[in-house]
C-alpha cells in the first residue's frame, strides 16, 4: 500500500556512502503531520485520508478550518494534501504520523511547487530556436509565427508563447531515501527536489518502483 507524508525543504547537502561515494542530498523535514479525514467509497466514491502539517494561528483560520481541525483535535494546519491508495482502516482521526513510516532504501516520488521565474520569452519558456543574429535580420528572439486559424481568425489554443513560467505543481519519480532521523523528523534525498527553500513538500512512495 501507498505511504504519505508532508514536509518541508530545508536545503540541500552531500554525504558520503561507506564505499566513500558523495551523494547530493536534500533535507526535508517530513511532519509531524496529524490524520484530519478519513474518505471512503461509501460517502466520497473513493479512499484516502486527509493530512495536515504546521499549525496555522488560529487567528489566521476562519471557522470552517477551525470546525474541521476539531474533529480531529487538533489545531488548523497550513498545508493538507491526501493520500490515496491506503489502508483507510488503518488510521484515526488525530493521528499523528512522523518520518519514520519511511525507511532507509526506499524510493519515493516528492511533489511539490516549482520555483517561480516570473515573465519568460518563449525561447528561455519553451526552448525555441532564435533568428539569425546577423545585421539585418531584424528578427532575433521573436515569438515566429501565430500559426492563426485562418478562418476563425484567432490564435489555437496551446499555442506556446511568452508568459508565466515556473511556480507549477511539480512530481520528481524515485528518489532514494538516504537516511531518516526519526527524533529530528528529518529526510535526507538522494538527488534534489522542487521548489525553494522552506517550501511545502509531499512525500509518497513511489508509483514506478
Amino acid at each position: 500500500m501507498t505511504k504519505g507524508i508532508l514536509g518541508r525543504k530545508l536545503g540541500m547537502t552531500q554525504v558520503f556512502s561507506p564505499e566513500g561515494i558523495v551523494y547530493p542530498v536534500t533535507v526535508i523535514e517530513a511532519g509531524p503531520c496529524v490524520v484530519l479525514q478519513k474518505k471512503n467509497v461509501d460517502n466520497d466514491g473513493y479512499e484516502a485520508i486527509q493530512i495536515g502539517f504546521e499549525d496555522k494561528k488560529e487567528r489566521r483560520s476562519n471557522k470552517p478550518e477551525l470546525g474541521h481541525a476539531k474533529k480531529a483535535n487538533t489545531a488548523a494546519k497550513r498545508y493538507i494534501r491526501e493520500i490515496r491508495e491506503v489502508n483507510v482502516g488503518e488510521f484515526e482521526l488525530g493521528q499523528e504520523l512522523k518520518a519514520d513510516i519511511f525507511a532507509e532504501g526506499e524510493y519515493v516520488d516528492v511533489t511539490a511547487t516549482s520555483k517561480g521565474k516570473g515573465f519568460a520569452g518563449s525561447i528561455k519558456r519553451h526552448g525555441h530556436s532564435r533568428g539569425p543574429m546577423s545585421h539585418g535580420s531584424k528578427y532575433h528572439r521573436g515569438i515566429g509565427s501565430m500559426a492563426v486559424i485562418r478562418t476563425a481568425n484567432r490564435i489555437p489554443k496551446g499555442k506556446k508563447m511568452p508568459g508565466h513560467m515556473g511556480h507549477e505543481t511539480v512530481t520528481i519519480q524515485n528518489l532514494q531515501i538516504v537516511k531518516v532521523d526519526s527524533e529530528r523528523n528529518v529526510i535526507l534525498v538522494k538527488g534534489s527536489v522542487p521548489g525553494p527553500k522552506n517550501g511545502f513538500v509531499k512525500i509518497k512512495s513511489s508509483v514506478k518502483k
